[in-house]
């Protein structure tokens, strides 16, 4: 009984694996959000031609995070990567109006993607430190995330530069999805044992 009562507890609050893509387009702040929940600091950085790949310890979760380029010749190649994602984080510069519709456009493209249907969304509406940035409201609103009806979705207005909404957007992504699922499973062990 005590072993599987420590088999549990392991696997309720041991190291759990997320999968995590960031997209979004270029210059929307991708590779410094991602530097940020690593790090813990901003560094300078280039745009992304390919990928940046780094695992981030946050709370019981190793999340390995894929930073995608976002140019428009590199978006096509986004699918490569989709298997086995957890969870979408798309970030969005909330001061750059002008492209809010390719935005939107790439985003709904990308909710679309047969092996993304069991993903959650994580919205980050980045460089709220800048001038004119809208608010989460408004990029909502650019975003048409009403219209999101077959899979849980949440929106953090962030500054990356600052440090400001990162982690309360993970603690909605990777905690609500991952630790319902571990929840589970620990309730699923002990109806096993007839508890």
């Amino acid at each position: 009984m005590g072993i599987l009562f420590t088999r549990m507890l392991s696997s309720l609050f041991g190291n759990r694996e997320a999968r995590i893509l960031v997209l979004g387009l270029d210059n929307a702040g991708k590779t410094t959000i991602l530097y940020r929940l690593q790090m813990g600091e901003v560094v300078s950085t280039i745009p992304t031609i390919g990928f940046n790949v780094e695992t981030v310890q946050y709370n019981n979760i190793k999340l390995q995070v894929w930073d995608l380029g976002g140019q428009t010749s590199i978006r096509p190649y986004w699918r490569c990567y989709f298997p086995n994602t957890r969870a979408i984080i798309y970030v969005v510069d909330s001061s750059d109006t002008d492209r809010l519709v390719t935005a939107k456009d790439e985003f709904h493209a990308i909710l679309e993607e047969e092996e993304l249907k069991g993903a959650v969304v994580l919205v980050y509406a980045n460089k709220q430190d800048l001038p004119g940035a809208l608010d989460d409201a408004a990029v909502t609103e650019s975003l048409e995330l009403h219209k999101i009806k077959n899979r849980q979705w949440a929106i953090f207005k962030t500054s990356a530069i600052k440090g400001e909404g990162l982690f309360e957007g993970l603690d909605w992504d990777a905690l609500v999805k991952v630790d319902l699922e571990t929840r589970w499973k620990f309730h699923d062990m002990l109806k096993l044992s007839g508890k």
